[in-house]
């Protein structure tokens, strides 16, 4: 599909090496930002060239009675921004949520995730963390189970996240590399929806970084796939992109049956697989 082709075609582009960012760069000014991905209107409105590539003519309704995208207006650190999709299920009555596309308009790699949702997922809401790079919209396209499209969006005030220096130095990051935490974030009793949190521990390069020791770009290595399944049944399924932040977090519903058991399985850019899974943590 033209959204998976658009999430590998920027960080396969700079992700080679520190020459191949700054050439990408430089190609980008000299041809006027012509690739459809990063196309932007006279007006400064990415979306039109963004929706045409991704979704072509099918039409897209408006979500905002049911799905509410919540992230600061003015982002205190634009490479660690929290945004939350939360869906009203009262209010969604019969629709189904299949996949939800993360977009972010002005980013140099646009289509920061897409979701793949169960039919089994107690609750479509998703909670994550991005990286912006310029003032900009966030849009959530939600694909429905009857292949309906819907939409939410959001404005953040926000600068230089993908460029923004890693918390760590490359090898201090690599000593950890894919170690997982899940944690439980709610109350609820047994037979209703919990919440939980997986934290990956992962630099997610985004090929734009600078080493501040050799003062070299630091190739793009991210988090591209990873899976969440509860009892052996997937829940949730990710495809990631350089628009995460550092160290990808995720936010789910799982049911809250005492001792079921949660499985992670997450494969970076580079190929490396990491696997962990854990029995549901207790309540909060």
């Amino acid at each position: 599909m033209a959204r998976e082709r658009m999430m590998r075609w920027f960080p396969e582009c700079v992700g080679r090496s520190a020459a191949g960012s700054c050439l990408w760069f430089m190609l980008v000014l000299l041809l006027g930002l012509s690739h459809p991905a990063l196309a932007v209107a006279e007006d400064g409105d990415a979306w039109p060239d963004l929706r045409a590539a991704l979704f072509a003519d099918k039409p897209i309704k408006d979500a905002s009675a049911f799905l509410q995208l919540e992230a600061p207006k003015r982002a205190f650190d634009a490479a660690v921004v929290p945004l939350d999709m939360k869906f009203d299920k009262q209010k969604m009555g019969s629709l189904v949520v299949q996949d939800i596309t993360l977009v972010i308009d002005k980013n140099p790699a646009p289509v920061a995730a897409i979701f793949h949702l169960a039919p089994g997922i107690p609750d479509p809401s998703i909670g994550t963390r991005i990286r912006v790079n310029e003032y900009t919209y966030v849009h959530a396209v939600v694909e429905m189970s009857d292949g309906q499209l819907y939409m939410a969006r959001t404005f953040i005030k926000a600068a230089g996240g993908c460029s923004a220096p890693a918390l760590k130095t490359p090898d201090s990051a690599l000593s950890h590399l894919g170690d997982m935490k899940m944690k439980r974030t709610d109350s609820a009793d047994p037979g209703q929806t919990a919440r939980v949190q997986l934290l990956i521990h992962h630099p997610n390069y985004s090929g734009m970084q600078m080493d501040q020791v050799t003062r070299y770009y630091i190739p793009a290595k991210y988090i591209q796939n990873a899976t969440v399944s509860y009892e052996g049944k997937p829940l949730v399924s990710i495809e990631g992109n350089i628009s995460l932040s550092e160290n990808p977090f995720f936010e789910f519903s799982v049911p809250a049956q005492p001792g079921g058991q949660l499985d992670a399985v997450a494969t970076d850019s580079d190929g490396t697989k990491f696997h962990q899974n854990w029995p549901l943590p207790p309540a909060s």
